[in-house]
């Protein structure tokens, strides 16, 4: 499998093509690095290729919050603007005056 370069990036917010929730990624693979297991439990009609970008993400839908991974051909940006209320968020970013959100610093533990 050729892996492609990843069209979105880490701290981006982006929506599911299909589904309604939205996220900020935290992480990318750049081809499906999941279990074989996960791959099959979609729907063989809507299965996506796993020779492709697949993005870990903090997701929220309008009932919950949870961590999501999802294939490239199934996100787009998400350029509302609005904070994600996702209790991890704020962990791992700082969100901006854009409305974009930014890594932080490496922590020393």
């Amino acid at each position: 499998m050729e892996s492609r370069v990843a069209k979105f990036r880490i701290g981006q917010v982006v929506k599911h093509r299909k589904f309604p929730f939205r996220g900020v990624i935290f992480d990318v693979d750049p081809v499906f690095a999941n279990t074989e297991e996960w791959w099959l439990a979609i729907p063989a009609d809507v299965r996506p290729s796993k020779d492709q970008p697949y993005y870990h993400l903090f997701a929220e839908n309008a009932e919950t919050e949870y961590v999501a991974y999802v294939s490239e051909q199934n996100l787009l940006p998400d350029d509302t603007g609005a904070p994600l209320r996702h209790p991890q968020v704020k962990d791992m970013f700082l969100r901006m005056p854009n409305g974009q959100y930014k890594m932080r610093g490496a922590t020393a533990h």
